[in-house]
């Protein structure tokens, strides 16, 4: 490895904010240029603004974890504010020669491409707050939708069935996150037509923005609203003051980040200031971490990693501080130690079952971890009692496919009551109560509809373009998902038509037997089918060479998982794209159910890094795929 020599400090233009370059984790400008010190790693952080208190305590993680770990230096940056001048920050950055980026912001918009050019030459982890496609190497952050539509819950629960009115102030425009969280917000209290969004308010994450904004709106109103969401803790608080200097009383405020310092979300509602907030992880010394391993070639890095956010308000505020400093204490010196975990393993319906069965039981034999496997043959009671059996034997962890999203509230309750964490690999579930299970492990779903038709309307310039859709498993995660995220981006392209969709269980057999109906109605009017597995697309592919059409020329497929039977279709030019799913789940589920047992909080969601692949690329890459 070349060896890099950074001056012990230095200090970049004043106007950009470029800040230090550290020491071992230390701010201090000791030393002088002659000062050197040889590094394997650069790393540029570029910051939107180091104002909110939410990205103070990042910069605060960050320069914590770095401080650990001598063999890299890292240089930090500060926007201020200004879109304009994180782009220029990002510039120098790359100027200087960094060998990662960790970026944080808030215009998803400007950024999204600024960010994209960086990833064409070096890693990139996009922190905290997301930008649009998928050019960047690593996300780590939180799912807004999830904590906006958990905050319309907590905001339903505080007002009562008889309902309210309520004010959101949102954070900035153009952000990715600030539209998540409204659109889970709002999405979810329209169901109820009791609850009514009376004015949304955009106050730039800003206290004193919020506090302006929302006095001038109820001095200008003859009913205040009975509740105030605000997309972090600052507002939250302008809006208390704001409140507090008009007189009013009885507003419910409900805010989000849950930082715990002065001024925080927790303090707030210590004080009683704010009713509730949300723990909103930065992933700063996530950052760090992650970085060393992308920088250290490490093979298996995910696409996303989602942080588990908390509910907090007066009833519980005592109990998660108390448990979060005995959870710390408690880490202190603990060892690894040998665990046993139980899989229910959802079947073995395709080539990537088999190959994600396999991974879980190499990476459980590398690990050392006591692996109780059992196949539920696609039947998803047999797969209940397979877990009912685990929590007899007292298992330390359970993880398993689901073979569809709902029906499984009871076991998992018992798994609770048990005290064994739940783990959900490759599928996830639609369950109330989301504390049922710790982590799911697995793909972007969504996602991979959306790649499937990206790469369609791109390469398909007809002004009708009739489909047939091979759909999974009714109800289950990557059926619904694949489903959803094509109908998006067909939605935006009405010349692109869906005629029929059929149901072929993600089974070789059901999706050639699917096809043949499909033609018999349709025949030569078909000219894309999109299956959601590669075993439908084979079984496809033989059903329209049986009926006299040519696969991958008069009829295009596309399809999902990109196993080497994929690529082989590929490469004869039988079938035109393939969308990978990555069956190799193992060393995740393992690394998860350790930090687990040692009493580690693990990521909600730990989302696998997935490419896709044409026909001119699939030569290049058959050789290399071993499932």
């Amino acid at each position: 490895m070349n060896k890099k020599v950074i001056f012990g400090t230095m200090l970049f233009g004043t106007s950009m904010c470029l800040f230090l370059l550290y020491m071992f984790g230390q701010t201090e400008m000791n030393g002088s240029a002659s000062d050197q010190q040889e590094v394997d790693y650069v790393i540029g952080v570029s910051q939107p603004n180091l104002h909110e208190p939410w990205q103070v305590l990042m910069n605060e993680e960050l320069k914590n974890e770095v401080a650990k770990h001598e063999n890299i230096r890292v240089i930090y940056t500060d926007a201020a504010q200004s879109t304009e001048q994180q782009i220029r920050d990002i510039q120098t950055l790359k100027e200087y020669g960094i060998d990662l980026l960790i970026v944080s912001i808030d215009n998803s918009s400007d950024l999204t491409p600024i960010i994209s050019d960086m990833y064409k030459e070096i890693p990139v982890i996009v922190l905290g707050r997301g930008v649009t496609g998928y050019n960047y190497t690593l996300y780590i952050g939180s799912d807004y939708y999830f904590i906006g539509e958990t905050a319309a819950k907590a905001a339903m629960n505080l007002l009562g069935n008889k309902g309210g009115s309520i004010v959101e102030i949102q954070g900035i425009t153009n952000a990715l996150q600030a539209e998540e969280r409204s659109k889970g917000f709002q999405e979810t209290l329209h169901k109820n037509p009791a609850y009514k969004i009376s004015d949304v308010l955009v106050a730039n994450w800003q206290r004193d923005d919020a506090e302006d904004q929302l006095k001038l709106l109820l001095q200008h109103r003859d009913n205040p609203p009975d509740l105030i969401y605000a997309h972090n803790d600052a507002m939250a608080l302008g809006a208390y003051r704001a409140i507090q200097s008009l007189g009013l009383k009885d507003i419910i405020i409900i805010g989000s980040d849950g930082v715990n310092k002065h001024n925080g979300g927790l303090q707030l509602v210590q004080e009683k200031k704010i009713n509730t907030t949300f723990i909103t992880p930065t992933g700063g010394k996530e950052a760090i971490q992650y970085a060393i391993e992308i920088l250290g070639k490490k093979e298996v890095i995910p696409k996303k990693i989602i942080l588990r956010n908390h509910e907090i308000d007066e009833t519980n505020i005592k109990n998660y501080l108390t448990e979060k400093e005995m959870t710390a204490s408690s880490h202190e010196g603990v060892r690894d130690h040998s665990l046993t975990l139980g899989f229910a393993q959802v079947g073995n319906e395709s080539e990537f079952r088999a190959a994600n069965t396999q991974s879980i039981v190499e990476a459980a034999k590398e690990a050392g971890v006591e692996l109780l496997l059992k196949n539920a043959d696609n039947d998803q009671e047999k797969q209940i009692e397979i877990i009912r059996d685990f929590i007899k034997q007292k298992v330390d962890v359970i993880a398993f496919s689901p073979k569809v999203e709902h029906g499984w509230e009871e076991v998992l309750r018992e798994a609770k009551e048990a005290g064994i964490p739940v783990i959900l690999s490759d599928r996830e579930i639609n369950v109330k109560d989301s504390s049922l299970w710790t982590s799911f492990i697995g793909s972007d779903f969504v996602e991979e509809g959306r790649r499937a038709a990206r790469w369609l309307v791109n390469e398909e310039a007809s002004e009708s373009v009739h489909i047939i859709e091979l759909e999974g498993t009714r109800n289950s995660a990557p059926a619904e998902g694949r489903k959803q995220g094509f109908e998006e981006i067909l939605a935006e392209n009405p010349n692109f038509k869906i005629l029929k969709s059929y149901q072929g269980d993600f089974t070789h057999a059901l999706g050639k037997k699917m096809m043949k109906n499909a033609l018999e109605q349709y025949g030569k009017d078909i000219d894309v089918v999109y299956a959601h597995n590669d075993d439908m697309a084979i079984g496809a592919i033989e059903a329209i060479e049986e009926f006299g059409l040519k696969p991958g020329s008069e009829i295009r497929i596309i399809s999902i998982d990109a196993t080497k039977k994929a690529f082989r279709a590929l490469s004869t030019g039988k079938l035109n794209f393939s969308v990978e799913c990555n069956p190799l789940l193992g060393p995740q589920i393992m690394k998860s159910a350790k930090d687990l047992v040692l009493g580690k909080e693990i990521p909600m969601k730990i989302i696998t890094a997935e490419r896709t692949f044409t026909q001119e690329e699939a030569g290049k890459e058959i050789k290399k795929r071993n499932y």
